[in-house]
């Protein structure tokens, strides 16, 4: 960021007494407190939307989370001469949640379960937020997966990334229509959930631990969905880290249920949004819509370690949700 952004800032009622260099941000020193100014690249209507649900937050828990700061002019985002927006957050600092630290973990679930119980007394519609539609999404991923695979059986020459792509597109592509059916079926049947305010990318990146205690931050992708889908974001990210261990998966579950209970349906939707190869294509899409000229090496090790992983993955849904799997 700029020194015509670090301009903007006299736009605020602050007493700054130092600005520095955040990750892709600019921390802006007070004598009460620290604030994180940068861009912003969504809609005013979901800004709104954003600073409704952190001010809920601030209100109705006891969740220590970030805020946004209006300007002298009370607006919440305040533009350069380029138009482009930027908007200025409370900030705490501290250290972020560790993923491969337990102890860390678990506090993280019980932190989720208390942003869930919070918000799920508001209201599902909120003008602003985007909505999840499963069925829909899913068969979008569902057709780039397809447009892969025929790339792939029409292409020529191939490098060693493509090879090993090839040869395992048709079996996850046929475990993204399967699991994308039935789940939709499930849904078809009824979803006693609803859709719920969600924080969008419940990830270890965005709970940062403080002397206050945890800080819950970046709730730019907030939308409106199933609490699941904070649940199933954070799981994975975790798990896949720790080759699906099913001991952690079983202790991450009982952490976050013993200040929010699952019902029956959110457990199986969790099944399948677990259950669907996320991973797999994430670096097959991402491999579609990049240069083919050089893949890195990082790229291949990345899908081997998916493949790598499947049994075990596998071995943990049958585990975890063996009586949720068996409905069908």
């Amino acid at each position: 960021m700029n020194d015509r952004a670090v301009e903007l800032l006299e736009q605020y009622d602050l007493e700054i007494v130092r600005t520095r260099k955040g990750r892709g941000s600019i921390l802006v020193d007070t004598p009460q407190e620290t604030y994180v100014f940068a861009e912003y690249s969504g809609t005013e209507e979901h800004l709104a939307a954003q600073n409704r649900l952190l001010t809920l937050l601030s209100e109705k828990s006891t969740l220590f989370s970030e805020s946004i700061v209006s300007c002298r002019e009370g607006t919440l985002s305040v533009k350069d001469q380029d138009e482009v927006r930027y908007t200025l957050k409370t900030w705490q600092e501290g250290r972020e949640c560790n993923p491969e630290e337990r102890w860390d973990c678990l506090e993280a679930m019980g932190v989720l379960a208390e942003l869930h119980n919070c918000l799920e007394s508001v209201a599902a519609e909120d003008e602003g937020l985007p909505s999840f539609a499963p069925g829909r999404e899913y068969e979008k991923r569902n057709r780039e997966l397809r447009r892969v695979r025929k790339y792939l059986k029409q292409r020529g020459s191939k490098q060693p990334f493509e090879r090993i792509l090839g040869k395992v597109c048709d079996d996850f592509s046929g475990q993204g229509e399967r699991i994308a059916s039935e789940w939709e079926q499930v849904l078809a049947a009824g979803n006693p959930s609803g859709r719920r305010l969600c924080h969008g990318d419940f990830q270890y990146h965005n709970l940062v631990l403080t002397k206050k205690g945890w800080f819950l931050q970046n709730f730019e992708r907030c939308c409106l969905d199933s609490p699941v889908r904070d649940l199933s974001l954070f799981l994975r990210k975790i798990l896949e880290k720790e080759n699906w261990s099913v001991p952690l998966g079983r202790d991450l579950l009982a952490a976050y249920e013993e200040k929010r209970r699952m019902t029956n349906f959110d457990r199986m939707d969790l099944y399948y949004r677990l259950s669907y190869p996320e991973k797999f294509w994430k670096i097959a899409n991402f491999y579609m819509n990049a240069s083919k000229s050089w893949i890195p090496g990082k790229n291949t090790a990345k899908l081997e370690r998916v493949i790598a992983q499947e049994e075990q993955k596998q071995t943990f849904l049958q585990a975890v949700f063996h009586s949720e799997a068996s409905f069908n």
